[in-house]
């Protein structure tokens, strides 16, 4: 969890309008964030997506920015006429570590990414949990030179079950389907880079996640962002049931890749 020190300005970019705060983390680091408002136009259940994303991307070790709930207190609020005007309210919202130096990514610049492989597990979070956003929108995938090499980075993950403002009936409604998505980066990825052992490993990493802790990620969100308990459990049950069905969202996923890079590998944990 972060704690805001000092609002430096809105990012720019977004329907959730983003805004950036410094920051510290619970040890005492210093960040700048990039942050969600509980109060954003699309509502909370965007940072409930967020919230959920940052869980599962810790787990599986995706390359996501570290994030997690902020709190902003009323005084750093009351620092900027900005946020007083907006009627941003104190408490709990979303951040994530704003990286600095990146660019998008394009079909020129993935071949330089030294962690492509990881985007495996990106491409297959975003399919359980029927995220489209990530290519849709070019500027939620990104490539940043560092000192072991270029990375890639996914942000923006409020477009989580194909929006934020989702209600139970369409939870229920997505529990079965997929849509695969083979547009821009993903459809390189998949032709050129990825191979079924990269989505293989996170299978078994999504499988290995027991009802209790995905119990425990629903139980995070804060109040204030889902008071209704009965959206609560259709959403806990909508994300057990995607987990159950992980070996066949990442065959669907393996089904893309040209026949000539699949090798021998083989999925044993179905």
């Amino acid at each position: 969890m972060f704690r805001a020190i000092k609002y430096l300005g809105p990012v720019g970019l977004g329907a959730t309008s983003p805004q950036l705060f410094r920051a510290e983390t619970i040890d005492g680091e210093s960040k700048i964030c990039v942050v969600k408002l509980s109060a954003n136009r699309l509502g909370s259940k965007v940072l409930v997506n967020e919230l959920l994303a940052a869980q599962f991307g810790r787990w599986l070790k995706l390359c996501f920015p570290a994030g997690g709930m902020i709190d902003i207190s009323a005084d750093v609020l009351n620092k900027s006429r900005r946020l007083v005007t907006a009627g941003v309210q104190a408490g709990r919202h979303f951040g994530c570590e704003y990286l600095k130096g990146v660019g998008y990514v394009s079909k020129y610049t993935l071949h330089r990414a030294i962690n492509k492989e990881q985007m495996a597990g990106v491409m297959l979070f975003d399919h359980l949990f029927h995220n489209p956003d990530r290519t849709e929108n070019r500027k939620n995938l990104l490539i940043r030179k560092e000192q072991a090499g270029y990375k890639l980075y996914a942000i923006d993950n409020s477009h989580l079950f194909r929006r934020g403002k989702w209600n139970i009936e369409m939870l229920r409604g997505m529990t079965d389907g997929i849509t695969l998505n083979r547009r821009r980066s993903y459809g390189v990825l998949l032709k050129y880079y990825l191979r079924p052992k990269d989505f293989y490993a996170y299978t078994q990493a999504i499988k290995e996640i027991s009802p209790g802790e995905l119990a425990q990620f629903v139980e995070s969100i804060p109040e204030e962002w889902l008071p209704d308990k009965v959206e609560r459990q259709a959403l806990l049950e909508f994300i057990t049931a995607r987990c159950e069905k992980v070996g066949w969202v990442t065959d669907r996923l393996v089904d893309l890749i040209p026949d000539i890079n699949r090798g021998t590998d083989i999925y044993q944990g179905k």
